[in-house]
């Protein structure tokens, strides 16, 4: 395990979950799965907890019983090259799930992504103060980020 690993608490929907996720990022993987014995109070071979990785990012997902739920205080960014790759993620992680705005969904297990198009941080950073406002304004009214319509924000004026 890496020096920091993010910890996922489910009520009993770990490995469903981990095979969700792995199923969206490419390169990823199941790396353990540690089940209860016999002398445990949960029923024997019941799931506590399975590491996985996402695209070389390590997770575990563990069983807690009570859910606790997750707020949009915690995150998961993900890098986009392009807006293929946002309606990618997008579609995906939102299959049971929730939009919200700028970008951010929570998915069917209410955690929450952040789905951003490299050129976004691009089109903010540019010297040119009116078009990174013009574009940070166009970015507010959105639901899913749209390159197209950033670029035509960052164009207009």
């Amino acid at each position: 395990m890496g020096k920091i690993t993010p910890w996922l608490w489910f009520a009993t929907e770990a490995e469903e979950a981990a095979n969700y996720y792995i199923s969206i990022f490419k390169n990823s993987r199941i790396t353990a799965v540690n089940r209860v014995g016999e002398s445990s109070p949960l029923p024997a071979g019941s799931v506590v907890t399975v590491s996985f990785e996402l695209d070389g990012q390590q997770f575990v997902a563990l069983n807690g019983g009570t859910p606790f739920g997750y707020t949009e205080a915690v995150s998961f960014y993900v890098d986009c090259a392009d807006q293929a790759e946002v309606d990618y993620y997008w579609e995906r992680l939102l299959d049971g799930g929730e939009p919200s705005q700028c970008g951010w969904l929570k998915d069917r297990y209410g955690v929450s992504w952040q789905i951003v198009p490299k050129r976004l941080g691009e089109l903010l950073g540019d010297p040119d103060q009116e078009k990174a406002a013009r574009v940070m304004r166009a970015m507010l009214s959105m639901v899913k980020l749209d390159v197209a319509e950033l670029e035509a924000a960052a164009a207009a004026g």
